[in-house]
C-alpha cells in the first residue's frame, strides 16, 4: 500500500513538472535555434528528434562494417560513413546495376593493379602509392583481429587512407604532432571526445577503436601518421550555387554531385560543401591523391582572414598564436592550413558546445565560445584556402 502511495505520488510530480521543462526547452531551443553545421558533419540538414534518438539507440546489428566507406555489397557506390553504432537508417534507394568486384582497376600515376575486393577490404585496404609513405605499421596496414573481449579494429588506413589524407567525413592524420594524435586517441578511449551530431557514425567507431588498441600499436600508429607530410588536397571555390549534391553513407558519409534526373543547381547558402575533384578517383577507387573542391560562400574566405590573422575585433583569438606561423602546426599543436573545413568546422562546433573536452578543449573553449556559425565557416573557408 506505501508503495503504491508513492508511485502516485511521483506520477503527480512528474505530470506537474514536465510541462514546465519541455516549456523550458523549447523556449532554450527556440532562441539558440541553429542548423548545427549540419554540413560539416556530412548531412543535408538538421536532425529531426527522430533521427537523433535512433542515433543514440541504434536498433541491434547482426555485425559491424568499415568505417569510410569502400565497395558496397554488390558493388555499388557505399559513399563513406561505414557502419558500426550510432546510424540513423539510411532511406531506401533504387537498386543499381553491380560492378564487377573482381575486374583489375587501375588509377592515374600508379604501377598499382588491385580489385574493388581489395580496394574496399578494411583489413588489407589497397595501396595505390606506397612509394608516397613509410612502411605501414600492422595495425595502420591491417588492423586488429576481433577477440573474445574485443570487436575487429579496422585497419587504420582503409578510412584514413595510407597516405594519412583520408576523406572529409573522417579526419586526415597526416602531419599531424604524434603526441596530438595520441591524445586523441585517449580522448576518444575515455569519452572526453564525442559528436555533437549523434548521427556521426564512425565517431561512436573511433571510441571503439581507440578502447581496441594497445599503448604501444597506438604510438607505432601516431609516430607513422606523424611522418607523413600533409601537401595539398583541397580547391577552394567562392560561389553562390553548386551542382546539386547527395549525401551519400547514411552515417556521415561522402558527398557527391547528383546524377541524371536528380543533377542540376542549387543555392550554396551558409555552409561548405566538399565534394571529390574527380568522384569516380574518390569512390569506388579510394585514390588518395585525388582531392576535392570545395564550394564556399562568396566573400567568405576574406572574412574569415579577419578572424583567422586578426581574432575578428576581440571575438576569438588569432589563430597563429597556438598553431604557429602561417597556421601550419608546431610540435604540440594540429596545423589548420589547407585542411578539410568540413572536419575543422565540426572540431570547432565541438569544442563550442562541449562534446569534446579532453585537455586541449580548455584552451579552445574560450576561442570558439562567440564564434556564430557564419563564423565558423568563414574561418574554415579561409583555413582550406591556405598552402599547408
Amino acid at each position: 500500500m506505501k508503495r503504491a502511495l508513492w508511485v502516485i505520488v511521483l506520477v503527480w510530480f512528474v505530470l506537474q513538472f514536465m510541462p514546465r521543462v519541455n516549456a523550458q526547452q523549447e523556449e532554450q531551443e527556440s532562441k539558440a535555434k541553429q542548423t548545427g553545421l549540419a554540413w560539416a558533419y556530412g548531412f543535408p540538414a538538421a536532425g529531426t528528434q527522430a533521427e537523433i534518438v535512433a542515433a543514440m539507440f541504434p536498433a541491434p546489428r547482426g555485425g559491424r562494417g568499415g568505417a569510410g566507406g569502400g565497395a558496397a555489397p554488390g558493388g555499388q557506390r557505399g559513399g563513406g560513413g561505414g557502419g558500426g553504432r550510432g546510424a540513423a537508417a539510411a532511406p531506401a534507394a533504387p537498386a543499381e546495376p553491380a560492378e564487377d568486384l573482381d575486374a583489375i582497376r587501375h588509377v592515374p600515376g600508379s604501377s598499382m593493379a588491385f580489385n574493388l575486393r581489395q580496394v574496399g577490404s578494411n583489413t588489407a585496404p589497397a595501396d595505390w602509392f606506397p612509394e608516397d609513405h613509410p612502411k605501414m605499421p600492422e595495425i595502420v596496414a591491417h588492423g586488429k583481429k576481433a577477440t573474445a573481449g574485443a570487436p575487429q579494429v579496422n585497419a587504420c588506413g582503409f578510412c584514413h587512407y595510407p597516405n594519412g589524407k583520408g576523406r572529409p567525413n573522417n579526419a586526415g592524420p597526416a602531419g599531424l604532432p604524434a603526441n596530438y594524435i595520441l591524445q586523441q586517441l585517449e580522448d576518444f578511449s575515455s569519452g572526453a571526445r564525442t559528436s555533437w551530431d549523434k548521427r556521426k557514425r564512425n565517431t561512436q567507431q573511433m571510441i571503439d577503436y581507440a578502447k581496441g588498441i594497445t599503448p604501444e600499436e597506438a604510438k607505432a600508429a601516431a609516430e607513422y601518421f606523424a611522418a607523413v607530410k600533409w601537401t595539398p588536397y583541397f580547391k577552394v571555390v567562392e560561389t553562390d550555387m553548386i551542382p546539386k549534391m547527395t549525401f551519400v553513407g547514411g552515417g556521415g558519409g561522402l558527398i557527391l554531385p547528383a546524377e541524371g534526373d536528380k543533377a542540376g543547381m542549387e543555392p550554396l547558402g551558409n555552409r561548405i560543401i566538399e565534394t571529390p575533384i574527380d568522384p569516380e578517383q574518390t569512390e569506388p577507387l579510394r585514390n588518395p591523391r585525388s582531392g576535392f573542391t570545395v564550394y564556399a560562400p562568396v566573400g567568405s574566405v576574406k572574412k574569415g582572414e579577419a578572424l583567422v590573422l586578426g581574432g575578428g575585433g576581440g571575438k576569438t583569438v588569432a589563430c597563429a598564436s597556438c598553431h604557429g606561423e602561417g597556421v601550419k602546426g608546431t610540435d604540440k599543436f594540429p596545423g589548420l592550413a589547407g585542411r578539410s573545413p568540413g572536419y575543422l568546422g565540426r572540431q570547432l562546433y565541438d569544442f563550442q558546445h562541449f562534446t569534446r573536452v579532453g585537455p586541449g578543449a580548455t584552451l579552445m573553449q574560450p576561442v570558439v565560445k562567440h564564434l556564430s556559425e557564419e563564423d565558423i565557416v568563414n574561418i574554415t573557408a579561409y583555413l582550406a584556402s591556405l598552402q599547408p
